[in-house]
């Protein structure tokens, strides 16, 4: 083998191992139908899963967006990567779409830097 094609297996290994240290999944724990609530708020969860081992924990932040609007959602007790939170939804709407972000920082050389994850899209709709 020449000294090119080992170095192309090299890389390849590198980053084969590099992307299964850094796997993250956002699995989204909301029910897609739920029953119409007369308050008009509606749980949301999801769990943030990763391998990041430069992950910085503690800066950890999660929100539902929907539409144009953010909302901060919470760790839950004793579960450090399951989120959730309450979302005010009308009462005229039957369908809710809407995704997760989470913004975190993580080590870094020389400093710490900013990321975030977005999930994709999800619905939810509201039975009467």
């Amino acid at each position: 083998m020449t000294n090119q094609r080992l170095g192309l297996i090299a890389l390849c290994l590198m980053v084969v191992c590099g992307a299964g240290c850094s796997t993250t999944a956002i699995t989204n724990l909301t029910p897609s139908r739920l029953p119409r609530k007369e308050n008009g708020q509606y749980q949301f969860a999801a769990e943030y899963s990763t391998r990041q081992q430069s992950l910085i924990k503690e800066s950890m932040e999660a929100f539902v967006i929907v539409g144009n609007e953010q909302y901060p959602m919470q760790r839950t007790p004793m579960l450090t990567n399951r989120w959730e939170t309450l979302v005010p939804i009308a009462p005229e709407q039957d369908v809710v779409t809407y995704r997760f972000r989470f913004n975190y920082e993580y080590l870094s050389i020389p400093e710490r830097r900013s990321n975030s994850r977005e999930s994709k899209y999800y619905q939810l709709f509201l039975l009467e």
